[in-house]
């Protein structure tokens, strides 16, 4: 196995080294300016306290494993793809972020089921003008550092794409043709003359509604799970992640990072085409 190592800063010679002797690698070599890789690693207990605690992030990836070895990758939109939590914006403009944000927060942990936090959230933007949907998305939501970046990478190695979210259409339909997604699916907020109704229409698509479309779309591919990726940040993340060959944890939950194959705590999005193309 090789040691990979990610950063958004130079890393220091001293941390290098000090890793190279915890994991007994055989080999340093610079990628790029804040890529490493260790060959011939091995796994040791104090890796990924001193990896955190010096804001490096890090995998154990088999020698010769590239992007190319992978034909899905399946997204979480909210905090994930994009750095906002949409819904929790759409209640700003009702002065009720402080509300929605706790128990955006309780299902995040997974402290409370992912349904019925959304039904209540929802049940909050009740009388809202349709037109917050859209002031949302031309005034706050942001992509993730790397966000672009991976995309690139992922289509020049025909890599489909799914975008699966708790959230909502309104959102992942504008997404999809902006970075050239090839699926995405969500919830739907159900609009009368204009205002939101405090309602979702239809079954909610909640954590086994994420695993069932990645499971769905790679059947219809042909894939077997070890040629799928899938990228999350919360509770209701996790069925989907467990349908993965690959998971990745992108500055996610404890609950997430725990459970996951790799963890990006600092780095981008572009951390994941870094880490399988530089083993």
């Amino acid at each position: 196995m090789n040691l990979i190592l990610l950063a958004t800063h130079d890393i220091p010679a001293e941390h290098i080294e000090h890793l190279a002797r915890l994991s007994a690698a055989v080999h340093i070599e610079k990628c790029d300016a804040q890529t490493w890789r260790l060959s011939s690693a091995q796994q040791h207990e104090d890796i990924a306290a001193y990896c955190y605690e010096h804001h490096i992030d890090y995998g154990f990836v088999e020698k010769d494993r590239s992007l190319a070895d992978f034909g899905l990758v399946v997204m979480d939109m909210d905090s994930t793809l994009i750095s906002i939590e949409c819904i929790d914006e759409i209640a700003d403009m009702q002065g009720l972020k402080p509300q929605v944000a706790a128990i955006t927060e309780e299902a995040m942990r997974g402290e409370i089921d992912f349904s019925e936090s959304l039904r209540r959230r929802v049940a909050l933007l009740e009388g809202l003008d349709e037109i917050a949907l859209q002031r949302v998305y031309d005034e706050r939501l942001k992509l993730n550092p790397g966000a672009e970046m991976m995309m690139a990478a992922l289509k020049e190695n025909n890599i489909k794409t799914l975008l699966v979210s708790g959230g909502f259409l309104f959102f992942t339909e504008r997404l999809k043709p902006r970075l050239g997604l090839d699926c995405t699916h969500a919830n739907t907020l159900e609009i009368i003359d204009g205002k939101l109704t405090g309602r979702v229409l239809g079954e909610i698509l909640d954590a086994q509604g994420k695993a069932d479309w990645l499971v769905k779309l790679r059947d219809s591919l042909g894939l077997k799970p070890e040629q799928v990726i899938a990228m999350g940040d919360g509770a209701n993340d996790l069925k989907m992640m467990a349908q993965a060959g690959v998971s990745i944890a992108y500055h996610a939950k404890p609950v997430v990072r725990q459970q996951a194959s790799y963890a990006f705590n600092f780095v981008g999005l572009d951390g994941l085409a870094k880490l399988l193309n530089h083993s």
